[in-house]
């Protein structure tokens, strides 16, 4: 089971990576295929991207040092509150919803997998 939350740690980090190498560079692009239409300046949907490569490289240092997903699932959380509350608000587009989802069941999934690999862990010990 470790060796499924490693794997599990890794791609949720690299999505986070490469959402913020998207949000970035790819930035209008990103925008009209996500419903956001035209964006300016671009700057203000570029801004974002470097956060989540920084949150991603925090969840790969908390999982590889501590065996720790605090980090990650907080982020999810907030992500999942924010995005929920947003599209509450109305007239958000169809990847907001969607993102907020997204990021809830990658909480949810990490959540799951941890759990059960500390249990595996303690049963290993005993």
């Amino acid at each position: 089971m470790r060796r499924h939350e490693r794997a599990l740690v890794v791609l949720i980090a690299l999505h986070s990576v490469a959402v913020g190498v998207g949000l970035l560079f790819l930035t209008e692009f990103g925008a009209r295929i996500g419903g956001f239409g035209t964006v300016t300046p671009l700057s203000s949907r570029a801004r974002p991207g470097p956060s989540t490569s920084v949150a991603a490289s925090a969840y790969l240092i908390e999982y590889f040092r501590y065996r720790g997903i605090l980090i990650l699932l907080t982020t999810k959380s907030i992500a999942v509150v924010f995005l929920g509350v947003m599209t509450a608000l109305g007239g958000m587009p169809w990847i907001v919803p969607f993102s907020g989802v997204a990021d809830g069941l990658m909480g949810l999934l990490a959540f799951l997998v941890h759990r059960a690999a500390r249990r595996e862990a303690a049963r290993e010990e005993a």
